[in-house]
């Protein structure tokens, strides 16, 4: 998280932040992200660690939630450490920051394709370069195994 600060907006960089959801103690379910999502006016950081040992994930300006559109601005990126941190930030091409129902949670889009998409049951994903962010593929492979996924908000 701290090499994440410089790159947050800068309102948010005193700000604490704390776990609300964490597949090792909650399970994993895509509900229950959503249900401990945080307040609706407060962003998210969701990281992601793949069975390849890969560490990635969304800032989200908004909380992440369950919508029936794309919600969220343009302050919304995505990002890898591999093994360095690279941030893909938005290019203004398209809105389709973040958006989930029950089955998906999709970060980015055009063309058919998402910056990263997570399953129901928070088991599978993909990253694939979209047009929101301009993103390399967040993960070694286009489709990846969830080993550990992190929810973090403002406490």
């Amino acid at each position: 998280l701290p090499q994440l600060g410089p790159h947050l907006p800068p309102r948010l960089t005193q700000q604490p932040w704390q776990l609300l959801y964490c597949t090792r103690r909650d399970g994993f379910s895509l509900q229950s992200l959503y249900r401990r999502g945080g307040q609706l006016g407060s962003p998210g950081l969701l990281l992601i660690r793949d069975t390849q040992a890969q560490a990635f994930g969304v800032f989200s300006s908004s909380a992440i939630r369950c919508s029936s559109g794309f919600y969220g601005t343009g302050e919304t990126f995505l990002f890898s450490f591999s093994p360095e941190l690279k941030v893909f930030r938005w290019t203004g091409r398209n809105n389709f920051f973040v958006k989930g129902d029950v089955n998906l949670l999709m970060v980015g889009g055009g063309s058919g394709r998402f910056g990263l998409w997570l399953d129901g049951d928070l088991h599978h994903g993909g990253s694939h370069p979209c047009d929101t962010f301009d993103n390399e593929p967040l993960s070694s492979r286009e489709e990846f195994c969830i080993q550990d996924l992190e929810l973090w908000g403002l406490a």
